[in-house]
């Protein structure tokens, strides 16, 4: 687990895995209290991030917009 890892330097993907191998270690109840706080507050921040990147995607792909000839293109985002 990256935590010393700034989380939104990390890509989607990188953010998802390493919040579910902090799940997996919660679930596995194992840690002592001040590991496993600080592991939820790592994985809050990461859920976090994963929902905005989610966001952006949506608001990407929403914009995609057929044109009246057939191709796609983009319509500006707020």
């Amino acid at each position: 687990m990256a935590d010393s890892a700034d989380v939104t330097t990390l890509s989607f993907e990188e953010a998802l895995a390493e919040l579910e191998q902090i799940v997996r270690g919660l679930e596995g109840g194992q840690q002592k209290l001040e590991d496993a706080i600080a592991a939820y507050e790592r994985g809050a921040a990461l859920r976090r991030h994963c929902e905005a990147k989610l966001a952006e995607a949506e608001a990407r792909v929403a914009a995609i917009v057929e044109r009246a000839d057939g191709t796609l293109g983009t319509r500006p985002t707020e």
